[in-house]
């Protein structure tokens, strides 16, 4: 009879696998999901408490990214399967969810569609550029001093200025800078903002020292 180290693979084995660090990943995940979600409920019927759901979440998820690392590091613990858990969920956490966002708050032109895309593209660039070179510092035993751009928790600025316009009543028909409609599209200027963070992000000569 096979020994039980002998067996297959047991259901739920990858589940069981998961160290702590990887527990607040996957939360952070989760409320960035939870976020679209409550984004497009708001786009459903119009009840502001779902979009300030949604843009409160967005922090936590924030939190549950700083704690992390920082259980990782201190547990000994870090592994290819977080950094990958990692940069997933911030792409549904701080590129998503922020595009969804953006979508909820008004910028629902043809060109504002284009450059939320661009942005979350941006964001997912940025992330397996970051990780590439995180696996070649690890095989060259250096250490990742600084990021190549501005990393994507810093669309959380783009989170706070939607919401200002927000609860100052500055959104949906009356965001700031009106909108304008060519080659049969519509542009609010405001969604310029998005493609020109979504361009820092994959900067190659922006460097921001990592703490």
């Amino acid at each position: 009879m096979a020994s039980s180290n002998e067996r297959g693979p047991r259901h739920f084995s990858m589940i069981r696998e998961f160290h702590l660090a990887d527990v607040f990943t996957l939360a952070n995940g989760f409320l960035g999901a939870a976020a679209v979600l409550a984004f497009m409920r708001f786009m459903i019927d119009r009840r502001s408490p779902f979009f300030w759901l949604g843009t409160a979440l967005l922090p936590v998820a924030l939190v549950m990214d700083a704690l992390d690392g920082r259980i990782a590091r201190r547990r000994g613990v870090a592994s290819p399967l977080g950094q990958e858990l990692d940069s997933l969920a911030d792409v549904v956490s701080f590129g998503v969810a922020p595009a969804a966002m953006a979508f909820a708050v008004g910028l629902r032109g043809g060109w504002d569609a284009l450059l939320l895309i661009y942005f979350v593209g941006c964001g997912i660039s940025r992330l397996a550029r970051y990780n590439v070179s995180a696996y070649a510092a690890a095989s060259a035993s250096a250490k990742v001093t600084a990021f190549e751009g501005f990393p994507i928790p810093s669309s959380l600025l783009l989170v706070a200025l939607m919401a200002v316009l927000a609860a100052t009543g500055r959104w949906q028909d009356h965001l700031p800078f009106g909108a304008i409609s060519f080659a049969g599209l519509t542009l609010h200027p405001l969604a310029l903002i998005f493609g020109l963070h979504g361009s820092a992000m994959i900067s190659k000569t922006l460097r921001i020292p990592k703490p």
